[in-house]
């Protein structure tokens, strides 16, 4: 008697618990979905790429968002459209935001507050990248990379998270990067910055859990997203990039990256890693076979 005569009575079984899975699946997606209606939510770096496609999915999903930038007019450009597209949905608020200038930082997270009277969620999504080799950067540099990817981000957090424990619950969402968990070549600056956020973030997990429980601290780490990230990174000099990297240009679709956030925050996940496989091998081959890792970026280095 064959295999599948032996097991040939599995298959309604089998099938009917395949069709359960795709219906919890299905109703799960749209439960997330709904789960963000009237949900206050900051969305840090919204001018342009994944912050933007952030806004455009927590927008349809009918939260209301503040979208904050350093670019007032690319802000406003967003919201009008978001509400074009979708105008049974919440008009979104642009806030000026200029990780920069950290003295103005509290008060600026205070006005968000004020806007709506609380804050569910903030999603730290802005950030600066970098290419360029050790010995060829100016100090300079790495002081702007850890002033807007560090600096500035943990100032934002801390003022919303005052804010998450005088409620008792909130969502704290930090957008890092693959590279916050091993450094690459010709990246030190923002791969240092990057390497710190997630520390921190890590910290703020396991402190609040003892405090307030109830505030949910998630790290995402993507891989390549197709951005300007590489467009607007600075040079070693302090000038722009500007160019697209191939690995950016055919990174994965930020709407896609968005879609995935959203899908954490509602699970309350505590770490997402979106990358391809041989990045999330990297990872493991950092710290399980740190020699064969080091020589593998060696040469990577070499073909640079």
């Amino acid at each position: 008697m064959s295999i599948f005569n032996q097991l040939h009575w599995l298959l309604p079984v089998s099938s009917f618990s395949w069709l359960i899975y795709v219906l919890t699946h299905k109703f799960a997606k749209l439960r997330y979905k709904e789960s963000f209606k009237g949900k206050v939510i900051i969305i840090t770096g919204a001018s342009s790429g994944l912050g933007e496609a952030l806004a455009r999915v927590f927008h349809r999903f009918g939260a209301k968002l503040i979208i904050a930038a350093r670019n007032v007019e690319k802000l406003t450009a967003l919201r009008d459209e978001l509400v074009e597209l979708y105008p049974e949905g919440f008009r979104p608020i642009p806030l000026k935001l200029d990780l920069t200038k950290i003295q103005d930082i509290r008060q600026i997270a205070q006005s968000a507050i004020s806007i709506h009277g609380k804050v569910d969620i903030l999603i730290n999504n802005a950030g600066i990248s970098y290419r360029g080799t050790i010995m060829s950067t100016d100090s300079t540099v790495y002081q702007s990379l850890m002033t807007v990817n560090y600096f500035g981000q943990i100032e934002v957090i801390k003022a919303i998270t005052e804010h998450f424990v005088s409620v008792g619950k909130g969502t704290i969402v930090g957008v890092g990067s693959v590279q916050s968990q091993i450094s690459i070549p010709y990246r030190s600056a923002y791969s240092a910055s990057k390497h710190a956020f997630q520390a921190f973030i890590d910290c703020l997990r396991a402190e609040l859990s003892s405090v307030r429980p109830e505030i949910n601290v998630i790290t995402v780490n993507p891989g390549y997203i197709k951005t300007n990230l590489s467009v607007n990174a600075l040079s070693s000099d302090g000038s722009l990039y500007n160019k697209m990297d191939e690995t950016t240009a055919s990174g994965m679709d930020p709407n896609v990256v968005a879609d995935e956030i959203a899908l954490a925050i509602y699970q309350q996940r505590k770490e997402l890693i979106m990358s391809p496989l041989s990045h999330k091998l990297a990872i493991i081959l950092r710290y399980m076979f740190p020699s064969l890792f080091f020589i593998l970026m060696s040469k990577r280095a070499k073909k640079q």
